[in-house]
């Protein structure tokens, strides 16, 4: 079984996972100056957020608020050189302050559900908010995406850094122990997006972080993400009941609408007649076990989007990845660019551990003790493709 105990040097991370893809040539030929900004970004009921704005050689920007350690803004060239933000999200805090489905967020305690809001440690058992009826999800009514995190700049120049960091006390939202917590952010110059998690804990716990990137590679709020082509790293699944809770089992894709395994679009199955799965999750709400999960950071999932041409992979260091397609967005919320985040305009790969784990002895353990650290790496990379 693969345990959260991880180690993880940066510096041979960002080596060993070097791009397949191409950067822009119009980039190559008209390098930028990598910057690094923090300014003011409004006033949380806890005290004031601020926003990171990361700027690399290549024009490849990245806003990330200390506020849910929320990417808000995510920049990437297009094969011609065009740029465009990537990522689903606000321009003002306001926004972030109310109810919204954890847009670019940092996730935890635990990501994804808990079944009917309970787990055992031993003898102990512990009880959650039901925020998902009828289940948890993400950590509770106020997880890490709504927290104001203590933040600082690691490093200014390539490859540049911020840390976020604080304290999740003991029985915030019925989880236990004392949780000191850190994420760093790295951007490098090979367009990548390098987060880092590490926690410690006083007493018995679990933790699950991830990441809750809506994506759209054609651009935030430019339609929706049905015709971008994606493949996952992964021969299987953990089905799930009709409350999204897996059954307990690991089953394989093949023949099913969940079979990544070669690029296919991903609306091509997401409405697929017959197909149980599709309709508990309402399209994509599942998630794949990575084949070839390691202590390492190895691929997890690609997708690319043909008429820009982007291309973004995902890394990590996780045994599973969560993909869901924007199913519940209905225009309520409206975007960046004035335009209203329609059903399936973003699409979402969150690494982590298997959803309700606490409960299904036959995952990958989440359990954390005191003495250990837990750590945990995703990477956002962007490249890209030729043309046909």
């Amino acid at each position: 079984m693969k345990q959260l105990l991880l180690y993880l040097p940066i510096a041979l991370l960002v080596v060993a996972c070097q791009s397949e893809t191409e950067t822009s040539q119009e980039n190559k030929s008209t390098p930028v100056n990598h910057t690094m900004e923090k300014k003011s970004f409004g006033n949380t009921p806890d005290g004031p957020a601020h926003l990171y704005r990361l700027r690399n050689a290549n024009g490849m920007l990245v806003d990330i608020i200390d506020y849910g350690g929320i990417i808000t803004r995510m920049e990437v060239p297009d094969r011609k050189g065009e740029m465009a933000d990537v990522v689903l999200g606000f321009d003002k805090l306001e926004d972030y302050l109310q109810p919204h489905p954890n847009f670019g967020a940092w996730v935890g305690r635990y990501a994804n559900r808990i079944a009917k809001g309970r787990f055992r440690i031993g003898e102990q058992e512990y009880e959650l908010a039901i925020n998902n009826p009828p289940n948890n999800l993400h950590g509770g009514l106020k997880g890490f995406d709504k927290t104001l995190w203590s933040s600082r700049i690691l490093s200014d120049t390539i490859p540049m850094s911020i840390e976020l960091s604080g304290l999740s006390p003991d029985g915030e939202e019925g989880f236990p122990g004392n949780l000191t917590v850190k994420l760093r952010y790295t951007l490098t110059n090979d367009n990548a997006l390098l987060m880092e998690y590490e926690a410690t804990t006083d007493q018995t716990t679990i933790v699950n972080c991830t990441n809750h990137a809506y994506f759209n590679l054609k651009g935030e709020g430019n339609g929706n993400i049905l015709g971008h082509e994606l493949q996952i790293e992964a021969d299987s699944y953990t089905p799930v009941d009709a409350t999204l809770i897996p059954l307990g089992t690991v089953e394989p894709v093949e023949n099913t609408a969940l079979d990544f395994r070669t690029p296919v679009a991903i609306g091509a199955r997401i409405n697929a007649p017959g197909d149980e799965q599709i309709k508990r999750g309402n399209g994509y709400d599942h998630n794949f076990v990575l084949r070839n999960a390691t202590d390492g950071m190895t691929l997890a999932a690609t997708a690319y989007e043909r008429e820009s041409g982007r291309q973004l992979e995902v890394l990590t260091t996780e045994p599973g990845v969560q993909l869901y397609t924007g199913n519940f967005l209905d225009g309520t919320f409206t975007g960046k660019s004035g335009k209203a985040y329609e059903r399936r305009f973003g699409f979402c790969l969150e690494t982590q551990h298997f959803p309700d784990s606490p409960n299904q002895e036959n995952f990958p353990s989440v359990i954390l003790e005191p003495g250990q650290t837990y750590r945990s790496a995703t990477m956002y990379r962007f490249g890209v493709m030729k043309e046909d």
